[in-house]
């Protein structure tokens, strides 16, 4: 889409005029104003002008015992009188003008005047033009000096190139909830003839990366209307009432352009819930009321539809989210497998890959990506390929990116001892076999001894074969069993532990406290919430809502939850100590080993 650019003079412009003014007073004013002043000379100097015909007044002062004269520019001189009996008959000489009374000298009120109150004046008078001009462009009262409380709203009109839907993949569910409200726009009488209307508001709520910024802007590219685009933050103020004003007018300049789309990105830096508590934002606050007041006020706001993105939804004013305002809520989640796949062809078609690359294979081995994950890992696959000398990006590629997105790049200088070479493919191996050894385990994909930046020394990657979207009592306890296998192969092997495992001791703990405190999977509590999680698109915090005794009862509860899926793994490992070690060893010495080399291995 196209930004449609309002012309306006910078700053400096207006600053060119105020200096330019202040230099021509300088220049011609000032000099001027000097050369009027009264300059002192002896009576020598003054008999000497008179008589090369330089005077042409003289005045004389016998009051106060001085003449007064001037010369043919009309400077002003000053000298103490002296009994002169041929001063009379040396001015007729040289015929000179001469009076009885004093010259009016310039008073020291009109010099201040001229140098100091008039250049503040025509400061004030061009400063004063200035803000009308701003405040009639603004288009409010409120409007402030240098474009403060005015909304910088981008705007966008149809354009032949940018987004389109076709260039969103992943979000079905999404795109047709906004590909109604496009068609509203451009037939909203087959619409008006049943009696529908459309939502004022559409709330786009999901994980950072899922596209909620991207389908706003598909919108923007396949709509026939002007489109605003603003952030959130970008009407917080440090002046009150500034983002108040900031609000009225992107609003006055939509009503204006109506039927138009006005996109709100990040909405949660300004719609979050008011309290009471002393001391609070007000500025936040009194934001957040113009634009409930906006959306759907005693004026309301015919032919205009807000679009906002956040993935706080959990922090917004219940008064935002209300019917009327925002009318719509599209989630857009993580994508499943087949989004995943959809979102992959289409980075693809931006750069040069083989054929033969198999996407079904990359998205089940991404799971749990976004979009805009996905679109990292084919930009690192083609950058992988033009460091190796290729034109194409191949499968090698993509899956390396993949590894590059979750654990990092490969660390080269990273030299590890023999043993600890040895502990960590016991450690790999210890992983797999559990996982192997139990049923409802999806398989492994890949194990590798290589060090990687994020300070992984190895890692075993398994694939789902399809979407799973829920697990059972019995999976999750496997899982936890899978966690603790390289910690179990450590101690059999070597009865000693290390601190490898400190990321799956965290995963395993996680896990158990969630089947204790969450999923009622433990029948000491039944089905009791023990746990509450805010921040569900960032990073699902939790926070326990139960006594201190009832805490120290889940502590002892996932301690033995983990302890007894330890054992277990163990006790796998203990029955097949012989393909242990003939894994390990061939892991030890080829370093990173597929799925498929595992399993022959395994079951030979």
């Amino acid at each position: 889409m196209n930004e449609v650019k309002k012309p306006k003079k910078p700053l400096i412009f207006y600053y060119i005029i105020v200096i330019a003014v202040l230099l021509l007073f300088n220049v011609f004013v000032t000099p001027w104003i000097m050369e009027r002043q009264v300059k002192e000379v002896d009576y020598g100097t003054f008999i000497s002008m008179t008589e090369k015909k330089q005077v042409d007044r003289v005045d004389i002062e016998d009051q106060d015992n001085t003449i007064m004269f001037t010369d043919k520019n009309d400077q002003v001189y000053k000298t103490a009188k002296v009994e002169d009996p041929d001063l009379t008959k040396r001015l007729y000489q040289a015929d000179v003008s001469f009076y009885g009374e004093e010259i009016k000298q310039t008073s020291p009120i009109i010099t201040a005047l001229l140098s100091w109150v008039l250049p503040l004046l025509i400061f004030i008078g061009i400063g004063q033009y200035m803000s009308k001009k701003i405040m009639e462009k603004a288009g409010g009262k409120n409007a402030m000096a240098f474009g403060m409380g005015k909304s910088n709203a981008k705007i966008y009109v149809k354009s032949s190139e940018g987004i389109k839907f076709s260039d969103v993949a992943g979000e079905d569910e999404a795109k047709e909830n906004l590909a109604e409200i496009v068609d509203y726009l451009h037939n909203p009488g087959k619409y008006k003839e049943i009696g529908a209307s459309m939502p004022k508001g559409i709330l786009l709520v999901g994980p950072p990366g899922t596209g909620k910024t991207m389908l706003a802007k598909a919108v923007a590219g396949e709509a026939d209307v002007p489109f605003f685009s603003m952030s959130g933050s970008e009407f917080v103020e440090m002046f009150v009432g500034m983002g108040a004003s900031k609000v009225r007018d992107l609003f006055q300049q939509a009503k204006e352009k109506a039927p138009c789309i006005v996109f709100i990105d990040e909405i949660d830096a300004i719609g979050k819930k008011r309290d009471v508590q002393i001391g609070g934002n007000d500025e936040r606050e009194q934001t957040l009321n113009q634009l409930l007041t906006e959306m759907d006020g005693f004026t309301g706001n015919n032919g205009v539809i807000i679009l906002a993105a956040t993935n706080r939804p959990e922090s917004l004013d219940p008064a935002l989210l209300r019917p009327g305002r925002f009318d719509r809520r599209v989630p857009v989640e993580l994508p499943d497998l087949k989004g995943r796949e959809d979102i992959l062809k289409v980075h693809a078609k931006k750069i040069k890959i083989d054929s033969s690359v198999d996407f079904n294979k990359i998205a089940r081995m991404a799971s749990g990506a976004s979009g805009a994950e996905l679109a990292n890992i084919v930009n690192e696959a083609a950058l992988r390929a033009v460091r190796d000398g290729r034109k194409y990006a191949t499968q090698a590629d993509l899956e390396e990116s993949i590894e590059v997105v979750i654990a990092g790049y490969q660390k080269k200088n990273a030299i590890l001892t023999d043993k600890e070479k040895q502990i960590v493919a016991y450690h790999e191996i210890g992983h797999a076999l559990v996982a192997a050894k139990q049923t409802d385990s999806a398989p492994v994909q890949k194990i590798t001894i290589v060090p990687r930046t994020s300070g992984a020394l190895g890692y075993t990657m398994q694939v789902e074969e399809g979407n799973h979207y829920l697990m059972e009592k019995e999976e999750l306890e496997n899982k936890i069993a899978t966690l603790t296998g390289g910690r179990a192969a450590e101690e059999i092997v070597f009865s000693s532990v290390t601190t490898g495992a400190s990321n799956d001791i965290e995963q395993a703990t996680k896990l158990a406290r969630a089947m204790i405190t969450r999923y009622g999977m433990s029948q000491d509590f039944d089905m009791v919430a023990m746990e509450t999680q805010t921040n569900q698109y960032l990073g699902g915090d939790t926070s326990l809502t139960c006594s201190a005794q009832t805490q120290a009862e889940i502590d002892r509860k996932v301690v033995e939850l983990v302890r007894r899926q330890h054992e277990k793994a163990a006790q796998i490992l203990l029955d097949n100590r012989e393909k242990l070690d003939e894994l390990s060893q061939y892991l030890y010495q080829k370093e990173t080993i597929t799925g498929e080399e595992f399993m022959r291995i395994l079951n030979s």
